[in-house]
Parts: C-alpha cells; sequence; structure tokens
C-alpha cells in the first residue's frame, strides 16, 4: 500500500538507475527513456560533469540565504544575461514558480510606474503555465480549475491562433500578453516566427509586456538556446526552469532593464531559490549546452529524427496525423487517444509520455545518440504496424 496521496495515476513501474538515454527498472528491464524527467534531464541520466558538479559543491555549502551574496548564483546570471535579452536574472525553484514570479514582475513594474489598474494578463486558452492556484487560472482549462474556486481574477483568454480575437481583448488594464513559445502540455504546437512578431508589434503599440514561457520548450530544447531567438523576437520577460537543472530543481525569471526597476527589495522571494547546490549545477548545465558545437548537434539530430518519423507518418497515415515541434520537443499527433499507443511503446521498452490533441510527447535527452533515435523508430514503426 503505497501513503503518497493520489493526484497522480502512476505506472506500475520503478526504476532503480539511470545512464544517459536509459532507464533501468528495480527487476533489471532497460528502458529508453524519452520522457527524461518531462524534459528536464537535458544531458541524460547521471552525466559525469553532473555529478562531480553535485559531489564538488555538496562538501562546501548547500543552502544559505538570500539575505546573503551567493556567489555560484551571481556567476549563474551573469552567464544568463551574457547569453540572453535579459538584463537581470530572479532564481526560483521550478516552473510553476517562475512563471507566478513573471506575473508579478509585470503587474508590479505597471504599479511602479503609477498605473495600478494595468494589470491583467492575456493567454492562450488552455495553455500550461504550472499548477499554483494563480497558474492554473492563466492557463484557462476547466480541467485544471475544477474544484478549485474562488477564481482567481486578472487573466484573460484567447484561443490559438485567433488574432481577431487576441486584438479585442487588450483592454487598458492589459498588463501582459503571456504565452509558451511552443506549447507543451497543450500539444506541441509552435507558435510560428511571423505571429511572435506580431504579438511584439502589438504589445509595443499597446504598451503591453511580453512573457514568453520557455520553462519547457528553452534551454536548448528547440535547438536553440531559446525557442523565440529562431523569429529575432525580444521578450520582456521570460520564465524557465526544467533543462536549466538537468534533473536538478531550478527555476528563474529573466527580465529586460525596464520591468525588472519594479522589483525593488521585499517585492519578492524564494527561500530555496538561488541556493549554491542548484546554482553550482545550474552553471555546469549552462556551460554545456550553451555551447554552439552542443546545439549544433541538437538541430542536426533532430533534423535526422524529424526526417524518420515523417516517413513513419506516410507508412501509416490512419495512425499518424501530425508530427509536431522543434529540436527535441516533439509530438507524434494520434486520430486515436493516445493511451494505449503510450502502453504499446512501454511494453517494448520505449517511455514516453502524453499531452492534448492525442499528442505522444516525445522528449529525448539532448545529448541523446543516433543509435538511440534509431532504436525509437523501430520501435515506433513496431507498434504503428501491429496496432
Amino acid at each position: 500500500m503505497s501513503f503518497l496521496a493520489k493526484n497522480y495515476n502512476r505506472k506500475k513501474i520503478a526504476f532503480s538507475r539511470g545512464k544517459g538515454s536509459y532507464l533501468f527498472s528495480v527487476n533489471g528491464q532497460k528502458y529508453l527513456d524519452f520522457v527524461q524527467g518531462i524534459a528536464v534531464n537535458s544531458l541524460g541520466h547521471a552525466h559525469p560533469r553532473l555529478i562531480k558538479a553535485l559531489q564538488n559543491q555538496s562538501k562546501k555549502v548547500w543552502h544559505v540565504s538570500n539575505a546573503f551574496i551567493i556567489p555560484e548564483g551571481e556567476k549563474l546570471a551573469k552567464k544568463i544575461v551574457k547569453k540572453t535579452f535579459a538584463d537581470f536574472v530572479m532564481f526560483q525553484n521550478s516552473g510553476a514558480e517562475a512563471t507566478e514570479a513573471a506575473i508579478k514582475v509585470a503587474r508590479r513594474y505597471f504599479y511602479s510606474i503609477g498605473k495600478p489598474n494595468k494589470n491583467r494578463v492575456l493567454c492562450i486558452k488552455n495553455s500550461f503555465h504550472g499548477r499554483t492556484i494563480a497558474a492554473i487560472y492563466a492557463s484557462g482549462s476547466k480541467k485544471m480549475t475544477e474544484g478549485f474556486g474562488p477564481k482567481v481574477g486578472g487573466f484573460d483568454h484567447f484561443n490559438f491562433g485567433d488574432h481577431k480575437s487576441l486584438k479585442k481583448l487588450i483592454t487598458k488594464n492589459t498588463a501582459a500578453v503571456m504565452v509558451e513559445t511552443i506549447m507543451g502540455e497543450g500539444g506541441i504546437k509552435v507558435i510560428p516566427d511571423w505571429c511572435l512578431k506580431g504579438l511584439r508589434k502589438i504589445c509595443d503599440e499597446k504598451n503591453v509586456l511580453l512573457i514568453l514561457d520557455e520553462v519547457q520548450c528553452g534551454i536548448g530544447r528547440s535547438g536553440d538556446f531559446f525557442a523565440f531567438e529562431k523569429s529575432k523576437v525580444k521578450p520582456d520577460i521570460v520564465p524557465i526552469a526544467k533543462g536549466i537543472g538537468g534533473g536538478f530543481p531550478i527555476g528563474a525569471v529573466l527580465m529586460n532593464k525596464k520591468v525588472a526597476s519594479g522589483m525593488v527589495a521585499g517585492t519578492h522571494g524564494s527561500t530555496f531559490g538561488g541556493n549554491p547546490l542548484a546554482m553550482q549545477i545550474g552553471n555546469t548545465v549552462f556551460d554545456i549546452i550553451s555551447k554552439k558545437s552542443f546545439l549544433k548537434n541538437v538541430k542536426k539530430n533532430s533534423k535526422y529524427f524529424f526526417n524518420e518519423l515523417n516517413k513513419l507518418k506516410k507508412m501509416y497515415p490512419n495512425i499518424i496525423k501530425d508530427i509536431r515541434g522543434r529540436g527535441f520537443l516533439i509530438g507524434l499527433q494520434l486520430h486515436k487517444d493516445q493511451t494505449n499507443f503510450i502502453k504499446k511503446l512501454m511494453d517494448n521498452k520505449l517511455l514516453t509520455i502524453r499531452a492534448a490533441e492525442n499528442v505522444v510527447r516525445i522528449l529525448p535527452p539532448l545529448n541523446v545518440k543516433k543509435s538511440e533515435l534509431d532504436l525509437a523508430i523501430k520501435i515506433i514503426k513496431k507498434v504503428c504496424a501491429n496496432y
């Protein structure tokens, strides 16, 4: 009997160890892990450099209050600022905490310039921004908000791709538009570059901030360090998490100078956010993923994998409806409910996870080997042939 709460419908499998792209179950079975903690283990399991970073830091200091300077955090923040649009970074523990903080940053900025009524955030309906009480209402999904009333106000919603509705919903009270650059939980839907450019233009015209949620699609997952880089758009605020920790809990909010001006002492805090242990691991992950050669390899392998998946789509058009995504944030959209398909993949030792719209989410580690991609294709093909 498990004494854990029943808020997860867990598969009847447990793992004793992992290595690279693989997980080994407690009964010795070897699985190709293309879930990787839901796009978290960006460098796979038990990466030697991450183990070394953790061991070295664990002998020094684990936790220090943010009442003091934390050199490891200063170091990582400087690297992020030098690499990205951001002027300032605020470290958190998770993606949900990062998106919550992003909302606070947007509202606080307008408050600080004498516009406290400019406080509403416009989001895509059925998007995903975390599981906290405000984040579920930001997502606008009935499935997530049901039973958690009263409604948290301050959020408006438009349907994915409905630009007319988006423009109409921006009022004098809108502080920010917050969207996932590539929707993860919502079905691996990529916001096109022209659309991101249009969003930036509208936000500038209406004096509204642009928040691009890159919790799942950021840190190399798209083949670029950030998914929005391809569009040449500069957001105002970007929440990140997942991949930056390579399996260790880290979140952060990236901000430009303008919006960061509202976050004066005492406006936000996080007990564990930016602790030395997390920051040392974050530094190591950043150093590996931010290299041009690393990202170039992600793009090369991703292109190959997409080509192979599209071949399967042509072979099995009655099973596979669409191949979605970018980089190693991939969605296999099926004509029917994906539950049984995911089970069959697992029976054949390939781990994947669901997303909305009958999508099977495929999330290899960013340093996956070509031979491992070939194995995944072989397993998917076998399942399609016998489906």
